[in-house]
Order: C-alpha cells, then structure tokens, then sequence
C-alpha cells in the first residue's frame, strides 16, 4: 500500500524531556507524513528516601528519570541499568554502568549472572511493575531499594483532547502501563485509535480504550517501538 497523502495525528504521553526526545526521533523518520501533539500525562517529583546505611556494591536503574534524579550522596560508581537508554543516562552521570536491553526480567537475569554479591541498591520511582529488590534478595544477593521519585499525573492539554475527540485516527505510542491506565482513566475518546504498545504489559493495560488497530513493539526499546509506529504510517487504511 502507498503512504498516506495526509499527515497523521501522533499523541505523545511521555514525560516532557523523554517525549521530546522520541518526538525527534519520529521527525527524523517520517518527516511530514505526521503530525505531532505532544501531551505529558505524567511529569516526576523528586523525593528524599531514607537509605539504610550499608556498603552498596552497585545500584540498579529502571528509568532514566532515577539516574536523572540520583542526588543521594555516597553511592557506588556502577551500575545495572534495565535498557541502552538508562545505560547512557547513567554513563553520562559518570556510572560505570552495564545494560540489560530489555525488561526487568532481563536485568534480573543480568544481575544474577553477573556474579555479584552485593548488597545493591535499586533507585527507582514510586510506581513499579514487579519487585526487583525481592526477587534478587531471594536468589542470594541482598537488594535494598529506594523510592526518589514519584510520578505525578497531569491533565491532558486543549490540543491532545481536540485530538481525541475527533473523528480522525490517533496513533498512540505507548511506553508504559502506568501511561496506559491514565489515559484509559481520561476516556472513552471518540477517535479511532491506533495503538503501539512497547510491551505486552502496555498492551494489556490500554486494552480499555479499545483501539481500532493495536500492535506491540518486538522489542521492549524505543527502536522497536518506531518500527511498530512505522507499520501504521505505512499501512494508514489497513
């Protein structure tokens, strides 16, 4: 099938520096066969967590947004990280820091081949999708965790709810449950959606908006994610 003649409407989600920073990532690609609106629905707050006192070997990242936010003093200098992304937010921190380019799953699996011994400290936000500090602790390497940041929800601004209240398709990448759910919260929308989910997890939990057309990235990274994006800009009346 041949491109589509007119742009296509893209909501963005994410955080304000990560969506702009995907929102160039789509430009460079597909120039003008989209059209952006960007609309964060989340925005972090940094928190002070209480650290027990212990000699942390290295510290974990799941998120960029924790190494960004990594102001707790006398931390160890390496560092697991869940993805290439975080791994470079954390090397440009001055980490010397290893990724898992994956999941949690993945960094778990990492982590215990690695043989480390610990203890590790994994920063990470207030929401989280399974418990890496447990799970690690139970396999023989002691894992503290600490909260330093929350993510507050935002409402959606006057253009991405134009958007979704029109009659033209929206496609939706999506990289985070958590996105998902506020955004399922916010709806129904009257606009056919059209979905990329960054993972399964994702999928499952914009499931209730329904969207016309849904497809999960192949990979869970912002790579495979434009590829996902790039079926639905290619494929417009499929």
């Amino acid at each position: 099938m041949t491109p589509q003649s007119r742009a296509l409407p893209v909501l963005l989600t994410r955080p304000q520096a990560q969506g702009v920073r995907f929102a160039a990532d789509l430009a460079a690609r597909f120039g003008d066969r989209i059209a952006i609106t960007t609309s964060p629905l989340i925005a972090p707050a940094f928190l002070t967590p209480d650290i027990p006192p212990r000699p942390y070997t290295a510290l974990i990242f799941t998120s960029e947004t924790a190494v960004t936010l990594a102001r707790v003093p006398n931390l160890p200098s390496r560092a697991y990280c869940v993805g290439d992304r975080t791994a470079a937010a954390a090397t440009a921190a001055g980490f010397a820091a290893q990724s898992a380019q994956g999941d949690a799953a993945a960094l778990i699996a990492l982590i215990r081949s690695s043989a480390e011994v610990g203890p590790l400290l994994h920063l990470r936000g207030a929401d989280t999708r399974g418990d890496i500090a447990a799970t690690l602790t139970a396999a023989g390497i002691p894992t503290d965790q600490a909260i330093t940041y929350d993510q507050r929800p935002q409402p959606l601004t006057p253009e991405a709810k134009s958007l979704l209240d029109g009659q033209t398709p929206v496609l939706l990448p999506l990289f985070s449950p958590r996105t998902a759910e506020l955004l399922v919260a916010l709806g129904p929308f009257r606009a056919p959606l059209w979905l990329a989910a960054l993972s399964p997890a994702v999928a499952e939990a914009a499931a209730p908006l329904r969207p016309a057309r849904s497809m999960t990235a192949s990979a869970p990274n912002a790579a495979a994610l434009l590829t996902a994006v790039s079926t639905f800009v290619n494929s417009p009346a499929a």
